[in-house]
């Protein structure tokens, strides 16, 4: 048997419970749960655990289930890893190294200065002026940033293997 645990999945389940915060974190923690994300709501909490064994999960839910009675399973996704805790930065890290220089400038002046707001703080001859650029420069490069964002995001692993073969 293998000790390998990258080819095993991992999952990661939302729940909402009625439970005061430090019973609800033993019970994850005893039941081999990562805790990535836990929010005190007054009377109740949401939180985003992962597990890497459905049968942890399958225990952890029962667990939850028994000593609480009143929780809410809102999701269970399968994760390729159990990653970093969410809220960590590092998504924003990962993303931050794909663009360029000149495309975090935009879009860092643009989401500060409100471009992306509804309603919008801040028109693209606004930030242009700001970064003393031509606005059309501006939109190109807002425009590559999002694409090569949006890319990332919604890119197949089959998509990223296929782009690095053809780069080579």
């Amino acid at each position: 048997m293998s000790t390998d645990t990258s080819e095993q999945p991992t999952y990661r389940l939302t729940i909402v419970a009625h439970e005061p915060y430090p019973f609800i974190l033993g019970v994850i923690l005893r039941e081999k749960g990562v805790p990535n994300r836990l929010k005190l709501h007054g009377d109740h909490f949401d939180g985003v655990v992962t597990v890497n064994v459905w049968e942890d999960f399958r225990r952890l839910a029962d667990r939850i289930q028994e000593q609480f009675s009143r929780f809410e399973l809102l999701s269970v996704n399968q994760v390729e890893t159990t990653g970093e805790p969410l809220g960590s930065g590092q998504l924003g890290r990962v993303l931050r190294n794909e663009l360029s220089q000149q495309q975090l400038t935009v879009l860092r002046a643009a989401h500060s200065m409100g471009y992306f707001d509804v309603p919008r703080q801040a028109s693209a001859d606004d930030i242009a002026e700001e970064l003393d650029i031509a606005q059309s420069t501006l939109s190109e490069r807002l425009r590559f940033a999002e694409k090569q964002l949006f890319d990332l995001v919604f890119s197949t692993e089959e998509e990223s293997s296929n782009a690095e073969s053809d780069d080579k």
